[in-house]
């Protein structure tokens, strides 16, 4: 009885701010022409929909968050499977080194970073903020890549190769295929890190290309309109859950096994 209440409340305690945002999307809150104020309406969906800033940030979202989690995996899926077969000094001291540099806080590379990006005119582009989450996210693919590929035994290897396969070969016809739990989880968290990183995506849009997590913030005034805002912010959380029901399997096989 105790343990029901217990996680009743806890569902309570997390669904509740989720459960007032939704229907606060699907309420007017400011004064508008034929609608009273508290009213159902789906106008605050179709004004997100329809307005071209809003448009673009969702957009932009997408795009850089897309690019974070492929170069994360083109190049974590390497770099796990080196640290993972090969011994050479220093190897784990070098994976701990770039475990301390992702909790580096990002406030303290924005300028050098944002200097860099200028030059090179990444700024106001999601290709820039691709490129600097996946900097942060990197390291955290690799660690936890490296940690599948390490509970992959190496007889698969090494059958592969003495079956002719090449690298190539071996990674895609065998390696993949049983590091998938691995490899959606890594995909998970690179994605979430980019979706709700603030820090950067404010920084290296200064005039355009901004992604959600600035539009939502740019949406508050002295009258806001928090239906609005709210449908937007319910919007924002498609994508993570399309992604959840797409890797639920594997996610939940990956962390038995990180386990």
């Amino acid at each position: 009885m105790r343990r029901g209440f217990a996680i009743l409340a806890l569902a309570a305690f997390i669904l509740l701010p989720l459960t007032q945002a939704v229907i606060l999307s699907f309420t007017v809150t400011l004064p508008v022409e034929g609608r009273a104020v508290g009213s159902f309406s789906l106008m605050n969906y179709t004004h997100v929909l329809t307005t071209p800033e809003l448009q673009s940030a969702i957009l932009n979202s997408l795009a850089y968050v897309t690019m974070n989690v492929a170069l994360c995996l083109i190049c974590g899926l390497p770099a796990a499977y080196a640290l993972a077969r090969f011994r050479f000094v220093g190897d784990r001291h070098f994976l701990l080194l770039i475990l301390v540099f992702r909790v580096t806080p990002p406030v303290v590379l924005s300028l050098p970073i944002f200097i860099i990006f200028a030059r090179l005119g990444l700024v106001n582009s999601p290709v820039g903020i691709a490129l600097v989450h996946a900097l942060f996210n990197l390291p955290v693919a690799i660690w936890i890549l490296e940690s599948f590929i390490r509970a992959v035994p190496r007889e698969l290897d090494e059958t592969a190769f003495l079956d002719g396969h090449s690298g190539t070969g071996f990674f895609f016809r065998h390696l993949i295929p049983a590091l998938a739990p691995g490899i959606a989880v890594a995909a998970f968290f690179c994605f979430v890190f980019s979706w709700i990183e603030v820090v950067f995506a404010r920084i290296l849009t200064v005039t355009s290309g901004k992604p959600i997590t600035v539009a939502i913030s740019a949406m508050f005034s002295f009258q806001t309109d928090i239906g609005a805002v709210m449908a937007m912010t319910c919007l924002s959380f498609l994508p993570a859950l399309v992604l959840i029901v797409l890797v639920r399997n594997h996610l939940a096989k990956g962390y038995v096994l990180r386990a």
